[in-house]
């Protein structure tokens, strides 16, 4: 045991439990919420010119990708941030607002990384649990917010439940708060949305500087492994988190990635892609309730099944079947949308499985 005082927050720190990982070719890997697809060609090409010059340290705060993002959304640079993906840019949000003792109110259950961000940051997870169709509390997560809140987290399409807020939930939810508390909305799955109703908070930054958008490139532009996100929001938030933020924070090939993904065909290509996905994610539900199967209204590239004490029994069922999904033990398990070959793998294995 190492005689290094290490902080007690730390010490007691859930483990961050990644997706599994593939160990043969005849497995289906849906345990990370991948896109199925490889890089697009253009992203490809770009990333790969830009590692022949990694000798070079990449730009600093990523200013050509930050003024594409900027682009994009019709915002001001100084109102976008960039870093090592969305964990490491919530987890620099947090290390910014949150002081010892503070709260942080968020749904639970959520993103796994949430609570480990939040104890890392000195403060306190106020985990607000889900309505019984895998939803956000909207009411009982405004109820939650005391004098010790710094923060509020939400997380539309909800992983690993797959709901989405609406617009009018989520302009409940950032105006039900007091304006010193800042509203941090993980939006990493939108761009497979497709439910009418849902809101996109960026259409409420203009009125609320206490709002924070969290994106990421990791999920329909398919570029997990480069591990980049962003943030967008008010200047004086976006200044404070740029200067405890990593330097350097998004490498270089990365950068030029991302940077080649925003190109208009790209963007093209992406939002055509996330239409196949959604088009097999509705196949899937769909098949699943013909099964027999109770499952909530999904709206990223993912489903959730609530299996409660079954869960490591229908894990390994499907395991066995050659399919890899996502278990959070005693509660459910998550199952990425994969190619059809694999989505109907998966269909046969949940047809089998006699506690449906």
């Amino acid at each position: 045991m190492t005689p290094v005082h290490i902080r007690p927050a730390v010490q007691t720190l859930p483990a961050y439990v990644p997706g599994a990982r593939s160990r043969g070719q005849d497995v289906a890997k849906l345990s990370s919420n991948e896109l199925p697809y490889p890089p697009q060609e253009s992203v490809l090409a770009a990333l790969t010119a830009a590692a022949g010059g990694v000798n070079r340290y990449p730009e600093m705060t990523g200013d050509t990708l930050v003024e594409a993002i900027a682009q994009r959304h019709a915002v001001a640079p100084q109102q976008v941030v960039v870093g090592n993906g969305s964990v490491a840019l919530i987890q620099h949000v947090l290390d910014t607002v949150c002081d010892d003792g503070d709260d942080v109110v968020l749904p639970w259950r959520s993103f796994e990384a949430y609570p480990i961000c939040i104890a890392v940051a000195g403060a306190r997870a106020v985990k607000v649990p889900l309505t019984a169709d895998g939803r956000h509390d909207v009411p009982a997560m405004i109820d939650a917010v005391t004098p010790r809140t710094c923060a509020l987290l939400a997380c539309t399409p909800n992983n690993p439940t797959g709901p989405a807020l609406t617009a009018d939930e989520l302009a409940a939810l950032v105006e039900g708060v007091p304006e010193h508390v800042l509203v941090i909305v993980d939006e990493a799955y939108l761009d497979f949305v497709t439910d009418t109703e849902v809101g996109d908070a960026l259409t409420l930054l203009a009125d609320h500087p206490n709002l924070l958008v969290s994106r990421t490139f990791s999920k329909a532009h398919a570029l997990a492994g480069m591990r980049v996100g962003y943030l967008v929001g008010e200047v004086g938030i976006i200044g404070a988190i740029r200067s405890v933020a990593t330097p350097f924070g998004v490498n270089l090939p990365a950068q030029a990635a991302a940077v080649a993904a925003l190109a208009p065909e790209a963007l093209a290509e992406t939002a055509r892609r996330a239409a196949v996905v959604v088009g097999e994610r509705d196949r899937v539900l769909a098949g699943l309730r013909r099964q027999g199967w109770d499952v909530p209204h999904a709206q990223g590239n993912f489903f959730w099944l609530a299996v409660g004490e079954e869960t490591s029994a229908l894990a390994e069922h499907l395991r066995a079947a050659g399919i890899l999904a996502r278990p959070f033990i005693g509660e459910g398990v998550r199952v990425s949308i994969g190619t059809p070959a694999e989505n109907d793998r998966v269909l046969a294995a949940t047809a089998t499985w006699p506690a449906r």
